[in-house]
């Protein structure tokens, strides 16, 4: 340990006593940052999820009220389905009909 020679040396180690003090610790000072981008991490995965789920959700929609209007019966062989049309049927307008339609009637109309 260095002894100071004079009043201003001692000011100034005590000045740099009280900055080095005020400094944050380099060990602990990214301790905690893993947290935010696991949180970050989840957040996108769910989004992603509830997006998947709720384009799966549109399709279900779109080709059951499709198959209770009867819009793809197949023209040849009345009892049958045209699976081609039921995979580009369009039965609403919009897909955001289909999405509140299946959000709103969780059970089927009796």
């Amino acid at each position: 340990m260095k002894f100071p020679r004079n009043e201003q040396e001692e000011v100034e180690g005590q000045v740099m006593k009280i900055y080095k003090e005020s400094s944050p610790a380099l060990e602990t000072l990214f301790e905690w940052a893993y947290i935010n981008h696991v949180a970050w991490s989840l957040a996108i995965v769910f989004l992603g999820l509830i997006f998947w789920l709720s384009v799966a959700l549109v399709n279900a929609e779109n080709q059951r009220n499709a198959l209770l209007t009867k819009q793809c019966m197949d023209p040849v062989f009345k009892t049958e389905l045209d699976k081609k049309c039921l995979r580009t049927v369009q039965s609403r307008e919009h897909w955001w009909q289909h999405l509140t339609y299946a959000l709103t009637n969780l059970s089927p109309a009796k």
